[in-house]
């Protein structure tokens, strides 16, 4: 599939809010199309980020390409949405990075325990800088895709459960965990004890009522943007698991029939939204930790020391994890002497 992928691309273009012509009308001015996809509900703020992106491109682009957003798994969910690029049934998509290590194990290397409770700025340092381009070709050359540019935010991923606290590392054993995707993030809950389980986000309400699972791994405003707490969220552990962020992914093919200006148009389109998203990402997320409190969801916060000793904890078992995972151990190198400065 991976050799698939590197030899096909994507085909339209996607946007979130019903965004000027009907399709009708913009094949009828003969207009490329640009479907994106992406799997979150309306009420989630990647969808109102890339929602932003969508409108603003239509109006610097209009009677150019038509842009069309599909929210909510509206075309494809985020785990059959790279495949779906790689066969032409969409074009342009916004999946998270724990979607892409199974296609570019590079992407992971942020979900690697090294990263386990770092802060945010730390995070931006590397995937800003040559790091992250270095990654961006990557994936590029592994999916057969164009990256457009920095990732946007969704914030730091933390842990909730249903019946049983979390007060403290060790009340994570034995429970079961529903995860988005992400090899290095069952790996690294596997090291703590708990159970992870992979639940597409449209199915987990009903996961969570069925008792499926006994939690999950997300952030307070995805928890909040689907009111988990009516589906039995009752603890948050903000342990700063990994910071989850989503990788603005486009068809090579699609690309490549693009004019230049129009290319250029899309790139400084996205890059216009990328600060604005992340300081909404950053608004959101303490907007929901307040509405949380507010509806008794009952929220733990380690301290600094505590992190920092589970993180030193699990580093020996880092090599072996990189390793299974297929990361460049040159690159590994390299993030290891940035986060040594």
């Amino acid at each position: 599939m991976l050799l698939h992928l590197k030899k096909i691309a994507l085909a339209g273009v996607i946007s979130v809010f019903a965004l000027s012509l009907p399709a009708k009308s913009a094949f009828s001015q003969n207009l490329p199309v640009l479907r994106i996809s992406t799997e979150n509900n309306a009420n989630h703020v990647q969808t109102h980020v890339v929602g932003l992106f969508a409108k603003r491109l239509q109006a610097a682009l209009k009677g150019k390409l038509q842009v069309e957003h599909h929210h909510s798994a509206g075309l494809f969910r985020d785990r059959q949405v790279v495949k779906a690029i790689a066969d032409g049934k969409v074009e342009m998509a916004v999946p998270g990075t724990w979607q892409l290590d199974r296609f570019e194990p590079s992407v992971g290397i942020f979900l690697l325990p090294m990263f386990y409770g770092r802060e945010a700025k730390i995070n931006y340092h590397l995937r800003d800088g040559a790091i992250g381009q270095e990654i961006n070709k990557r994936i590029g050359q592994s999916l057969g895709v164009k990256v457009l540019g920095r990732w946007i935010d969704l914030g730091y991923a933390h842990l909730y459960s249903v019946d049983q606290p979390i007060n403290r590392h060790a009340d994570l054993q034995g429970m079961r965990i529903r995860i988005p995707g992400g090899e290095a993030n069952a790996l690294r809950l596997q090291s703590l004890g708990a159970v992870p389980t992979v639940i597409p986000w449209p199915d987990l309400p009903q996961a969570l009522v069925n008792k499926t699972v006994d939690g999950l791994l997300t952030t307070h405003a995805t928890v909040v943007s689907a009111k988990l707490w009516t589906k039995g969220i009752r603890y948050a552990f903000e342990d700063r698991q990994y910071f989850p962020q989503y990788v603005p992914i486009i068809s090579a093919r699609f690309w490549r029939r693009l004019p230049q200006d129009m290319r250029k148009t899309i790139t400084e389109t996205w890059e216009s939204i990328v600060d604005e998203g992340r300081a909404m990402a950053a608004k959101a997320q303490d907007e929901a930790y307040r509405t949380l409190n507010k509806n008794g969801v009952e929220i733990v916060m380690p301290n600094h020391e505590a992190l920092a000793e589970k993180r030193q904890g699990m580093m020996p078992r880092q090599a072996a994890l990189a390793q299974k995972m297929g990361i460049d151990p040159a690159l590994l190198q390299q993030v290891h002497a940035v986060l040594g400065n």
